[in-house]
């Protein structure tokens, strides 16, 4: 965008920007695809070799649109990619965020078309990563070239290469890189809005307690038989005491989370089943409103169990068995405090005098934003204009996003924005996860348009 661009009404710049973005989409949707096509899967099972292709291919890209000082850096992790543009006299800076990593694709059989072969059908883009979050990348490209890539603001991009795996290394980089990453405002395009047509700022994220739980009952199996009706087995010692963390209304019965009122926002149950799937006849789980349940009280859900197959299992009462415990926590809670409570509502509750140990726990801590002041409205302005006059709607997350309340820590002064390349039917992390390509155009003009509005 030309200096005299710059310098014209509000109005005129909007139209400008519209123009602008919709110039470059088509480029930056051939990047999007072709970051889709690598396979950065950055799990512990991962191909460590694809992750840094990625991270090389975003690097070329960035260097190709203008950006300066573009690195790939690392942390003992997976590689992340810097770059700069130089802030103008006066102007504030901005850290563009976003991850260049993917969730394993899990079984392609559930797949309507390969996970790694960008497909697009209907008013949607199909493929891992489509959306979580390379889209986030394509924005923040989008945005700098639909200013000519001279936006009248500072920028920094840090294009994170591990966000999936649980940010590990994530304090060292900032640790090392800190006067590169120091920023006046941070943008994070890697949440959700409220639906489609309905735009969204994030503000409120639950934290995360994973953790293994462990049952021991036994030193070694006996024949079921025999003992069975005298003698406790592991397997089902560990099914009663994970049956104590709810009550009958399935609400978290751990005493001593933290629970907090939701937002004013009805989310219709009807919606709530066509948006997760639900079976028909299966209930939901809680009480209170739907919004609370999700974003502002603790969830706690088995995802997976260590025992024997049932098609390979014998008469024999198992000695020991374990389970994958995952709970989100409330914003307001600490995750190092729900780990301890936890563990002691296990200790208590476990049947028959069993061993009970937790172990292996992944920690993250849940994040609030005061969403008030210049930067939030620029925001919300810019939000506005491009949905075409739909305000945002302030929403909460239920999933965990660590890293913001890293870079809170490490930048307290700065204001964070969580913004959405997301839908509720994006799918993201599950098989068909997609990009509607309508909202994704108004994401890459709503960021241009705040880097617009952000200026002095």
């Amino acid at each position: 965008m030309s200096d005299a661009t710059h310098l014209a009404p509000a109005d005129q710049r909007t139209d400008a920007l519209r123009t602008a973005v919709a110039e470059v989409l088509p480029r930056v949707r051939v990047w999007l695809d072709e970051l889709v096509r690598i396979p950065s899967v950055s799990d512990v099972d991962g191909d460590a070799p694809q992750v840094r292709t990625s991270a090389e291919v975003v690097a070329r890209m960035l260097g190709e649109v203008g950006l300066r000082d573009v690195e790939v850096v690392e942390g003992g992790g997976r590689p992340a990619v810097l770059a700069h543009h130089p802030a103008p006299d006066g102007a504030p800076t901005v850290l563009l965020y976003a991850h260049h990593d993917v969730q394993p694709p899990g079984d392609e059989a559930d797949w309507d078309s390969p996970p790694f072969e960008p497909t697009e059908r209907g008013d949607r883009l199909f493929g891992r990563g489509a959306a979580d979050d390379k889209a986030g990348i394509a924005v923040h490209l989008a945005a700098y070239l639909a200013h000519g890539s001279n936006p009248p603001v500072g920028l920094t991009l840090f294009i994170e290469g591990e966000e999936e795996s649980g940010s590990q290394s994530l304090p060292e980089l900032v640790r090392r890189h800190r006067d590169r990453l120091a920023a006046d405002v941070i943008v994070i395009a890697d949440s959700t809005n409220w639906d489609i047509g309905a735009p969204a700022l994030t503000t409120s994220l639950r934290g995360l307690v994973n953790c293994v739980v462990e049952v021991r009952t036994l030193q070694h199996g006996l024949h079921s038989g025999m003992w069975g009706g005298v003698v406790p087995d592991a397997l089902t010692t560990l099914i009663r005491l994970l049956a104590t963390l709810h009550d009958d209304h399935g609400d978290v019965a751990v005493e001593g989370l933290v629970s907090g009122p939701g937002p004013d926002l009805t989310y219709p149950p009807d919606r709530v089943r066509a948006e997760s799937s639900m079976l028909e006849g299966v209930e939901t789980l809680g009480s209170g409103s739907v919004v609370e349940r999700l974003w502002t009280r603790p969830a706690l859900s088995v995802t997976g169990l260590d025992a024997p197959a049932s098609a390979h299992a014998s008469n024999t009462l198992v000695p020991v068995a374990r389970a994958k415990v995952s709970l989100r926590i409330a914003p307001g809670d600490d995750c190092h405090r729900a780990l301890t409570t936890l563990t002691r509502h296990l200790e208590r509750h476990v049947p028959s005098g069993a061993h009970v140990t937790v172990g292996s726990p992944d920690l993250g801590q849940p994040f609030a934003i005061d969403a008030t002041g210049a930067v939030y409205e620029a925001a919300r302005t810019a939000l506005t204009d491009a949905w075409d006059g739909t305000a945002p709607v302030d929403i909460g997350v239920g999933g965990s996003v660590p890293f913001i309340a890293e870079l809170a820590g490490a930048f307290p002064d700065a204001a964070i924005l969580v913004t959405g390349v997301e839908d509720p039917d994006t799918r993201a992390h599950g098989a068909n996860e997609s990009l509607h390509l309508a909202e994704f155009g108004r994401a890459c003009l709503a960021e241009a348009l705040l880097l617009d509005r952000l200026a002095p």
